[in-house]
């Protein structure tokens, strides 16, 4: 079992930066593939950005890639997301999630994370 808890959202200006974090409980943190998934209001949830239970690899979606940054901290059982150049339409609820690290497929199938946390409001203002 793992259990994930978000922090770090908040209201910023377009252009500006916000720093998620993830803390995960347990001692298998590092058994896991990390994944940065948001909902906005009416839409449905989108991948954003997994990084690999050793931290070197990552994976974004295009619309964040050269934005956003994934990372993780294997001895504080955290995962980040840093997000730069923010624009309106970020505006959403993020949500981290685990994946078991021997599952296979596309890293942004949503479906195949077995843990979420309960999610961070962003919304970034024009």
């Amino acid at each position: 079992q793992v259990q994930l808890v978000e922090s770090g959202g908040g209201l910023v200006q377009a252009g500006g930066s916000l720093r998620l974090s993830c803390a995960a409980s347990g001692r298998t943190f590092s058994s896991y593939n990390m994944g940065w998934f948001r909902q906005a209001p009416g839409k449905e949830r989108e991948f954003v950005a997994a990084v690999s239970w050793s931290g070197g690899t990552t994976y974004y979606a295009d619309s964040v890639k050269g934005r956003f940054t994934i990372s993780r901290d294997n001895a504080k059982n955290t995962v980040f997301l840093q997000m730069n150049s923010l624009k309106p339409e970020d505006t959403a609820v993020y949500y981290c999630a685990a994946r078991n690290k021997y599952t296979m497929g596309s890293w942004d199938y949503a479906y195949q994370y077995s843990y979420w946390g309960q999610g961070t409001q962003v919304t970034v203002s024009s």
